[in-house]
């Protein structure tokens, strides 16, 4: 399975592709458009979906996994946001590729295990999962490579809860942590985890 993990923004998208196969996740392809600072925003939008176009019939994703929208004490940047996204869903049903939403804080308990990691936590991770010796860049790359790594474990058998689209799936389904041994990837990303904080030592008092 092919998955195309977005990062939306109008001055910077990320973008990750990975290949899901045999309980594992490698990374095929990833990168940040930059638009122009002095472009117009039509033409920006013109850019991003330009780019979406060449990232699909390139990589024919299975699906699309993009951030959720969100609200933010920035609402320039949530407008950002939100007009990026109307792209980037507007070319996955040009391509009829289905889609998949998630919040910041569901990618970084998928990828991290904890919802509020910071940037290099999550960029950290990322590599881990996906065995890349360092942290991809910039940012936006990471949370879009993170983004399409969570898409690809919400797909595996029994992870149909994940799949909702609903706006506020918390109030409708409410995630329940899996204590169980979980499957490879599962236990890859707890291994790590736990190599991180062997790593940092013990926390001083």
């Amino acid at each position: 399975m092919i998955v195309l993990g977005i990062d939306p923004g109008t001055a910077a998208l990320g973008y990750g592709i990975v290949e899901a196969k045999s309980g594992r996740v490698r990374m095929v392809d990833a990168g940040t458009l930059v638009t122009k600072p002095d472009a117009s925003l039509p033409k920006r939008l013109l850019a991003i979906h330009g780019l979406l176009d060449e990232l699909i019939a390139l990589h024919r994703p299975d699906i699309l996994a993009v951030e959720r929208l969100f609200f933010s004490r920035n609402a320039q940047t949530a407008f950002a946001v939100g007009q990026a996204r109307g792209v980037v869903l507007l070319a996955a049903a040009q391509a009829e590729v289905p889609v998949r939403e998630a919040t910041p804080n569901e990618v970084k308990v998928a990828v991290t295990g904890y919802g509020a990691a910071d940037k290099e936590q999550v960029g950290r991770m990322v590599a881990v999962c996906l065995g890349l010796k360092e942290p991809p860049r910039p940012d936006d790359t990471a949370d879009a490579l993170a983004i399409a790594i969570w898409a690809a474990n919400a797909e595996r058998p029994g992870a149909e809860a994940l799949r909702s689209s609903v706006l506020d799936r918390a109030s409708v389904n409410p995630m329940t942590t899996n204590t169980g041994a979980g499957n490879s990837y599962e236990r890859a990303v707890r291994e790590a985890i736990a190599r991180e904080k062997a790593a940092q030592g013990p926390k001083r008092s």
